[in-house]
């Protein structure tokens, strides 16, 4: 097989020497080159070279049967009988222009012929379900060879169950398995054609059709053999595909589709050129030679971290637990990924389960034949929950299963490390020894590179028993019965993200029945074209009107990864079946997720609160800016208004999505299913969008828009007493620039202060309200009552009417007006300092909550009675009114008070988290720009009514979410300047600080402030986004920071200056750090870009001495107030 493998790669590498040396002679004859169409073929002219012997090349997947000239006449029959020559294999008969010819004029699937019969005249018939080949041959003597061939090859192709490559109908139970082969399919234009041809990519060749009708009856023009091929782009939609005959010039849809198409036939060379080089070797050793858990033959696929050989089936099972529990890889595909094939001939199946599978009942074992379902339960309990495994003897003492690793990563018992591993034991535990203070060094230090592999592989897995209570979520659905015809284009493995014409589908008879979907070429038909269960489908998505060329359609994610497009013109029949499929879907328990008009509804692995080592599975409904959720072990249907998160975060590398909802935290793992970046951007559109009407923006938990609480809590705090407020202009530039911001993610801004940002705020304000999609009165036709409520004459009456159309408002125009008011009330209350009363208010906010040009002063009118009547028409208590005043009131004096005592800094309010962030402990606490962080932890122990304790210190950190670490500020630093300079993933949170006490020990028995010691470092460059930790000599004395590769080095690798350096504790984890112990320096030097450097200490106290150093060298040895300390 390598011989011929290596072969064909240089047989594929002459061909492309030979091909760029002729070039311009190739155009030429390309151009000349006939290639014609008639009614019944395409004929695509390119003739074998003399040289070139079809028995000595692989051309043909099948070794031809038959082979030999025929006469056939066209469908139509309107012509003479034309001369072609004709070939038959196990799959295909084709038959081509001539003997020459490399490309047949048409290519028919054996398993679409249904009857081969002899009509007499030396002819014969070939028969498929829509269409009869005629053909004559020169006797009867020959014509009887054919039909004898033909019939006998037909009955053993039926025999053999194998599946064609054409993958030409769904008629066979085993449609799944041949439509599991294609990767693309579609219409392409084709150069020299004037119609386009249904192109099919499938496993290692191309298959070309006039139409989709003719794919799906197993008849086309001819396939192109991929093993010699090569695809480049030309320009924005075409694309070349070059073989050692001929040059196909392709024309895709839009440039998307021209990228899709360049990489799937990208994609089916590198398939076409696979080797079994790996299967062979590890199916050398006898266990692997079949499946670890169903015990299927010649298993081609495998868990590298997991140590098992896994047929098809079970590795799709795999694949769907996610990489943190299987790490599956093709021993075909994914060659590179085979650097070590020893620890699975050292192994092998059999020694493996002896650990997995030591405890099985008979009545739980899978076999070959096992359905999907079986095989889910079986391996979620075999791999997640750990159910057969045996348990070692150390099992649940952590630190003597710690122990036994390191001992026995020193010999080559791998089984054994498994054994230890898989039971709990840490593979990134802290050995004790400073020189080699991981397993892996100890590993790789003993010179067992077995175990090295072993140990990373499994660097990151989930233990077993970690998705605890999992599989409760997969409770029966209830039982459902439907039927009716749809139509479904074939099923593919990625989401359908392109326009699907109605030519594109077929008509299907489906049926949904004892939790089982199953679909039929008709309602009379027996057999069925493909099925799937309910308990198999991950999620049910309704695609919105008019998405496809079907009006209504639908679409059904599989486990295995595939998806499954559904469509009908009638709204009716649409909304039935989805009402049915989603019943059958979900638990009883969980029949309100599917009561309502969802977008999108199944299952997804969730993890809750800030431990992220315990997923377990939920179901999820999503619409607009609702989801509805049931997690595990409630039983009640919860709501998040997506619109009223409070953070939301996407992390790509692992495919998951973290929300942060009022008192709660959950991550959505996607394990790379097709159909999470469908969850996450419905998701996203849920947020809310500053372009839309006020239901659709970011809003408070009053639903009130973010950006509207904003800019008035601003004005608030900064304007009240600014003359002319609303009425004077702001800077142009600025104003459009802030309300693009805030519109784009308004939770996301700050609003600092600066010139002129009170009227820029101002203006953004009304300028929102004057642009916001239907207004604040729900549409101009809403906003008419309004208007004429002025003419009533009657106060009594008009405050009555007033009253009664505020209450037909939408909530959260309802929240939104009274917002609007209630801060115009507060304002006009302090008109003899802003000069802004109520008749001046209602004259600037008339004409831009009415969004008129203000020639009608009704709208003026309008807004000044609302002012002037804001508690009745609102119902507000009085009471409720003062507090509010008094607290601005307080606000302003306080203001006042620092600008007298020379400090012109206002106050501002300022989020502080106590001891953790997710505990809803945010508290809003007032600071100047002079106040400092020990006064403002001071400040935030008195509001949580926590006294200070003899040996407590207390400190303000600046938490980086998304990077995994945090920095305690010194406490003179200014604390304001370090909120107004947060970003999304920052937060203030109070906590002790546990390494302060240490650090005060350790300086104060210095005498040279300074340090040097080898210790592993990294920075944020590295190939190919990896990062490594490497050992370099560290220097750190009073003017810089300095790394050096090696001890007798002269000069540094990396230098920074003492003053340029933050020190934060924590590195993030995905960057797998040696040990815990360890600390992000970042670098922010004027003549270069900030840097990030990472270094790993050995032990808790080198942490602490390094720390110390940094603050005591930043600092002159004063990192803490000396009236503080618990010995002062």
């Amino acid at each position: 097989m390598a011989d011929n493998e290596d072969a064909l790669r240089a047989m594929q590498n002459c061909f492309h020497s030979q091909f760029s040396v002729d070039e311009a002679e190739y155009e030429d004859i390309e151009e000349n080159r006939r290639t014609s169409v008639d009614e019944d073929s395409i004929y695509l002219g390119c003739t074998l070279s003399r040289s070139f012997n079809p028995e000595d090349s692989d051309f043909h997947h099948s070794s031809v049967i038959k082979m030999g000239w025929l006469h056939k006449t066209p469908p139509k029959g309107t012509l003479v009988f034309q001369k072609r020559w004709v070939m038959l294999d196990a799959q295909y008969l084709r038959y081509f222009q001539n003997e020459k010819e490399v490309y047949s004029k048409r290519i028919i699937a054996i398993l679409s012929v249904t009857e081969v019969l002899n009509v007499g005249g030396q002819k014969f018939e070939v028969v498929t379900r829509n269409r009869t080949f005629l053909f004559r041959a020169e006797n009867n003597t020959v014509r009887e060879e054919w039909v004898s061939v033909l019939k006998e090859t037909i009955q053993q192709r039926r025999n053999s169950m194998e599946m064609p490559l054409m993958n030409f109908s769904d008629t066979s139970g085993q449609s799944a398995r041949r439509v599991s082969l294609i990767s693309k399919q579609g219409f392409l234009e084709m150069s020299g054609l004037r119609s386009k041809l249904y192109v099919v990519i499938c496993a290692d060749r191309v298959f070309l059709y006039r139409n989709a009708e003719e794919h799906s009856q197993g008849v086309g023009i001819t396939s192109i053999e991929m093993n010699l091929g090569t695809v480049k782009g030309t320009d924005k939609r075409s694309f070349n595909l070059t073989t050692f005959y001929r040059k196909f010039r392709f024309v895709a849809e839009s440039e998307q589709q021209r990228e899709q198409w360049v990489e799937a036939l990208q994609a089916c060379v590198s398939h076409s050129l696979s080797s079994n080089a790996v299967a062979q070797k590890i199916w050398s050793e006898e266990a692997n030679q079949r499946c670890a858990d169903c015990g299927a033959p010649q298993p081609d696929w495998a868990s590298v971290n997991l140590c098992v050989v896994l047929c098809k089936c079970c590795a799709g099972v795999h694949r769907g637990l996610g990489q943190s529990v299987s790490k599956v890889r093709s021993l075909k595909m994914d060659e590179k990924v085979w650097t070590e094939n020893q620890l699975f001939l050292l192994l092998g199946n059999n020694k493996v389960n002896l650990f997995w599978a030591a405890n099985i009942p008979p009545s739980e074992m899978l076999c070959p034949s096992s359905d999907s379902e079986e095989r889910q339960r079986f391996v979620t309990a075999k791999y997640c929950q750990g159910k057969y495994r045996r348990y070692h003897a150390l099992f649940g003492q952590q630190e003597a299963l710690n122990k036994a690793l390191c001992n026995t990563i020193q010999t080559g018992d791998v089984l054994e490390t498994l054994s230890l591993v898989f039971s709990g034991a840490d593979v990134n535990c802290y050995t004790g020894d400073p020189e080699l203070p991981s397993p892996v060094s100890i590993a790789q230090h003993h010179g067992q590179t077995l175990q090295v592999e072993f140990l990373v592989h499994n660097h990151n897995t989930e233990l077993p028993g970690s998705r605890a209570g999992e599989h409760t979520i997969l409770e029966a659905a209830l039982p459902v019965s439907h039927t009716g015809y749809l139509f479904k284009i074939a099923s593919s493995t990625r989401a359908v993200t392109e326009r699907k014409s109605k030519g594109d589908f077929s008509r299907r008879w489906c049926s949904l029945n004892q939790g089982t979907f199953s679909y039929y070429e008709s309602e009379k038909s027996s057999s069925q074209s493909g099925q799937m269960k309910m308990s198999d489908v991950l999620c049910l998505v309704v695609n919105p009107q008019g998405k496809h060329g079907y009006s209504h359609s639908f679409e059904l994610y599989h486990d295995s990864g595939r998806v499954y497009l559904f469509g009908e013109d009638s709204p009716d029949t649409v909304r039935e079946w989805i009402k049915a499929i989603g019943k059958a879907l979900v638990p009883p328990v969980a029949e309100d997720l599917v009561g309502w008009s969802f977008e999108r509804v199944g299952r997804l692995r969730y993890t809750a609160g800030q431990s992220f080592h315990c997923p377990y599975l939920g179901w999820f409904s999503l619409g607009g800016s609702r989801l509805l959720l049931l997690l595990h072990g409630e039983d009640q249907v919860d709501n998040i208004d997506l619109r009223k998160l409070h953070e939301l975060s996407v992390e790509q590398e692992a495919a998951a999505v973290v929300l942060v909802d009022r008192g709660r935290r959950l991550r959505l793992e996607g394990d790379r299913r097709p159909d999470f970046q469908g969850w996450l951007s419905g998701i996203q559109q849920g947020l809310g969008r500053g372009d839309g009407p006020l239901d659709q923006q970011q809003l408070t938990e009053t639903e009130v828009p973010v950006i509207v609480d904003r800019c008035i809590s601003y004005i608030t705090q900064h304007g009240l007493k600014s003359e002319g407020i609303y009425r004077r202009c702001g800077v142009n530039s600025k104003i459009a620039a802030l309300l693009l911001s805030l519109r784009h993610d308004a939770r996301q801004v700050r609003l600092s202060e600066g010139e002129r940002q009170v009227d820029n705020v101002a203006n953004v304000l009304k300028r929102f309200l004057r642009e916001v999609g239907e207004g604040v009165f729900n549409g101009h036709q809403a906003s008419l009552p309004w208007l004429h409520t002025t003419t009533v004459s009657e106060r009594r009456e008009r405050v009555s009417q007033y009253q009664a159309l505020l209450h037909s408002l939408p909530p959260v125009n309802r929240a939104t007006l009274g917002a609007v008011i209630n801060h115009l009330y507060c304002v006009q209350c302090f008109a003899d300092e802003n000069q802004m009363n109520m008749h001046n208010l209602a004259i600037v906010f008339g004409p831009t909550v009415f969004q008129t040009d203000g020639t009608d002063n009704s709208a003026g009118q309008v807004v000044e009675e609302l002012i002037q009547n804001y508690q009745d028409i609102f119902n507000v208590n009085a009471e409720q009114l003062q507090r509010q005043l008094d607290m601005i009131s307080h606000v302003i004096k306080a203001q006042e008070e620092h600008a007298e005592e020379g400090n012109p800094s206002p106050l501002t309010i300022c989020g502080v988290y106590l001891e953790r962030k997710e505990e809803g402990s945010e508290l809003l606490v007032q600071i100047s720009q002079a106040v400092s962080a020990e006064e403002l932890v001071c400040e935030v122990l008195r509001r949580g009514n926590i006294p200070p304790q003899q040996g407590d210190y207390w400190s303000c950190f600046l938490v980086n979410d998304n990077q995994e670490m945090e920095r305690p500020l010194h406490y003179q630093e200014r604390a304001l300047a370090i909120y107004f300079s947060l970003g999304k993933d920052c937060h203030l949170v109070v906590k002790r600080n546990c390494y302060m006490e240490a650090m005060l020990i350790y300086i104060a028995g210095m005498v040279d402030v300074s340090r040097n010691s080898m210790i592993k470092f990294s920075d944020e460059k590295g190939q190919r986004g990896k990062r490594t930790f490497c050992r370099r000599l560290c220097v750190l004395d009073g003017t810089s920071l300095r790394l050096y590769k090696q001890v007798k080095s002269t000069q540094p690798e990396r230098e920074c200056q003492v003053h340029a350096l933050k020190v934060y504790y924590g590195i993030k984890k995905r960057l797998q750090p040696p040990s815990c112990w360890g600390m992000t320096v970042v670098c922010e030097q004027a003549e270069r870009d900030k840097q990030q450097w990472y270094l790993c200490c050995e032990s808790k106290n080198e942490l602490i001495e390094w720390l110390a150093t940094f603050m005591n060298l930043q600092h002159n040895s004063d990192l803490w107030p000396a009236a503080s300390r618990p010995d002062s």
